[in-house]
């Protein structure tokens, strides 16, 4: 493994969700009812930022562009690109399902960290 630190747990408070740079790449950092999430800032369908993204109770993360829907825990796809009608389908499928980047993430310190491994 191999973990950065990428900011104070008190920046991150419960329900809210950050932007941080890692290797690079933009990973979204998410507080959910008291867990922790990190997962590329990428939907994978179209390249959309999933910061605006809607968070469900079920654990899940929408795109606020095309709709592609993600499990946080796993990254696996729940629902691809249905929306917008017509449009939305031809193109959700022209794109390969493909599931969504999710890191480790620990509390140590009074800070996030984040396995980085795999990114360049």
């Amino acid at each position: 493994m191999s973990w950065i630190k990428v900011l104070p747990r008190e920046q991150l408070p419960d329900g809210h969700r950050r932007v941080v740079e890692a290797n690079g790449r933009p990973i979204l950092l998410l507080s959910v009812k008291g867990q922790l999430h990190a997962v590329d800032n990428v939907c994978p369908h179209m390249g959309a930022s999933l910061e605006d993204g809607q968070v469900t109770d079920d654990g899940t993360i929408v795109c606020p562009r095309h709709h592609s829907t993600f499990d946080l825990h796993t990254g696996e796809v729940i629902r691809w690109s249905p929306w917008p009608p017509g449009v939305g389908r031809m193109l959700g499928s022209l794109s390969r399902e493909k599931a969504l980047s999710v890191y480790a993430t620990r509390v140590e310190d009074g800070s996030i960290w984040v396995d980085v491994q795999g990114l360049d």
